[in-house]
């Protein structure tokens, strides 16, 4: 290698250690960078939620009116919420019929979210007299305990003797249960005692984002077995109407070979 060409590689390799150097020092500058914005898009975020929960706050306040006259209205309804709770496809799979029995006294549902509404809400079942236990509300709460992990508690239910529903293995399903293949399903009181997981309870959540804010929906949902029991009548009616086609379409053609059979012989 001559001298010239080593003097140029030499340059070449002091350019590019410079070169990564530099680079190097823009890529940290902006990652640095992006820290901040990132604390900024952050405390955005935190700031939009104090706002969320204001204007949750607010609304929730607003519709309070708006829930009592709706449970004034219910209570004029008979069966309305047990009808609801077998129409809603995630609850009835959890009812058997003696559930479904006990949820006949049911009278009103009360959801109520705590002022903050992080910190959890309490579902509320008012009951008529009933034989089945003594209580005339059944509650369950969801909240935050100091250490900031969710728990739950619940009435104690005072069953009537020999009536303890939780304590009844091997319940039958409900009609809906049926449809959707769900046997032998725990009671649903048994969701009272249950308070191994309140950061993810199920039909907690359900009874509050799905049934409670619009009940009617499920209430008016019509029975879908009765919906498919016509739906079979009508098949075997459209059925009935294709065998009844056929044979008339067989006794015509058989009407028309006897006409020609009769001319063929007055032409001999």
């Amino acid at each position: 290698m001559s001298a010239s060409a080593a003097k140029v590689s030499r340059k070449e390799n002091s350019n590019h250690d410079a070169g990564d150097e530099t680079s190097e020092k823009e890529q940290q500058e902006a990652i640095e960078h992006i820290d901040e914005v990132q604390n900024e898009i952050d405390r955005l975020n935190e700031q939009a939620s104090e706002e969320i929960l204001k204007v949750e706050q607010k609304y929730n306040k607003l519709r309070q009116p708006f829930f009592q006259k709706r449970s004034e209205l219910i209570a004029k309804i008979p069966n309305f919420w047990v009808t609801t709770f077998v129409n809603h496809p995630q609850v009835s799979a959890l009812l058997g019929e003696e559930d479904e029995e006990a949820l006949h006294y049911l009278s009103k549902v009360e959801v109520t979210e705590f002022e903050d509404i992080k910190s959890g809400y309490r579902i509320d079942f008012s009951f008529d007299e009933n034989p089945y236990f003594e209580n005339k509300v059944l509650s369950k709460e969801f909240n935050v305990n100091e250490g900031g992990d969710p728990v739950s508690k619940s009435t104690e239910i005072k069953w009537k003797a020999g009536k303890d529903l939780t304590k009844r293995s091997g319940q039958t399903p409900n009609k809906a249960g049926k449809k959707r293949q769900h046997e032998e399903p725990e009671s649903f009181f048994t969701w009272f005692t249950d308070h191994s997981d309140a950061g993810a309870d199920e039909l907690g959540e359900v009874i509050k984002d799905d049934i409670w804010p619009n009940p009617l929906q499920y209430y008016l949902v019509p029975d879908m077995e009765d919906e498919e029991g016509e739906d079979d009548e009508e098949e075997d009616e459209e059925g009935l109407e294709d065998i009844d086609e056929g044979e008339e379409e067989e006794g015509e053609d058989e009407d028309g070979e006897g006409e020609d059979g009769e001319d063929d012989g007055e032409d001999d």
